[in-house]
């Protein structure tokens, strides 16, 4: 009978794509992961892997098991959460990741909301855009709060999706900028030459910002670039620019700076959770998508609206 640990290291190795990135995603060193597989070739009596001196891929069987095996680690792990739901009481530790800004804007409400489930422990960590879907789908973490800047997250064979909220971009702006005033317009064409304060090029905010400014014409204007909305928000604060930020990353709450909304219909994201279909019926991870939903209507209510629209 095939183990079920190798069968997920595999599956690992399949995402990971080399020896050494499995090893390191799964805590073990090479060895350990490269003696495990041997042992998998063996159970199988087949190639799994296609080695050279300095890689290794998987063969045309090898793909074949991730394929079957990620269905038997699905169909196992749907009878786990059968089990647990017939249980009833969460328990356990549920290990949720998110992207920065939502992790810091969720962690108070499922701190709340959990906290009278004594045998649920939670994880929460943080994690780059983009790494959330690939995680939950590894199976490293239960549930992944992720931004969708362009409605390309959706329901897979494995994986499903629960939409939270809206979160458009806004305009950040010291108190004693003139547009710190409700009263005065905002005509993006008049901000052009304004010191914009920027995440560095690539990130998916900053792409946000390139398509706002780009829809009034021109040349976008250079940005200082700050790793971190928080770090480009305390520079907003002491009046050393102005910036376009998602409004998920003012609810810790920020000194010093006017919020405004942009005309129009501005740019924004779509915040979700997403869990493995196979897991959203454990008591522990079901308890904690509710507490997720719970949060993220609180925080729609405090964003929508921030600032007095179209102006």
């Amino acid at each position: 009978m095939l183990d079920l640990r190798r069968l997920m290291l595999i599956c690992e190795f399949g995402r990971r794509g080399s020896i050494a990135a499995t090893a390191a995603s799964l805590g073990y060193s090479p060895s350990a992961v490269s003696q495990q597989l041997v042992a998998l070739e063996r159970e199988t009596g087949t190639a799994l892997l296609d080695r050279t001196a300095r890689s290794a891929e998987l063969t045309d069987a090898g793909r074949r098991l991730v394929a079957h095996a990620e269905r038997i680690l699905a169909m196992v792990e749907e009878a786990e959460s059968d089990l647990s739901a017939h249980a009833g009481t969460p328990s356990g530790r549920v290990v949720v990741t998110a992207f920065p800004t939502a992790a810091v804007a969720f962690a108070p409400a499922l701190a709340r909301s959990l906290r009278r489930h004594t045998e649920l422990t939670l994880r929460l960590r943080q994690s780059r855009s983009g790494r959330g879907m690939r995680e939950v789908q590894s199976g490293e973490v239960d549930i992944a709060l992720v931004d969708d800047w362009y409605g390309r997250v959706r329901d897979s064979e494995h994986l499903r999706v629960f939409p939270l909220l809206s979160d458009p971009l806004v305009l950040v702006v010291p108190r004693k900028h003139r547009l710190a005033d409700p009263d005065v317009p905002i005509d993006l064409r008049e901000l052009r030459d304004e010191p914009w304060m920027a995440t560095p090029d690539g990130e998916p905010s900053r792409l946000a910002v390139d398509r706002l400014l780009f829809d009034v014409g021109g040349t976008r204007p250079t940005p200082w670039e700050f790793e971190g909305l928080g770090t480009i928000l305390s520079l907003v604060a002491k009046g050393l620019g102005i910036a376009a930020v998602p409004a998920l990353a003012l609810a810790a709450g920020v000194r010093g700076v006017a919020v405004r909304q942009f005309p129009g219909n501005p740019v924004g994201r779509e915040v979700h959770a997403v869990a493995r279909g196979s897991s959203v019926h454990r008591p522990s991870v079901s308890v904690t998508l509710r507490a997720v939903h719970v949060a993220a209507r609180y925080l729609a209510a405090d964003l929508d609206p921030i600032g007095p629209p179209g102006r």
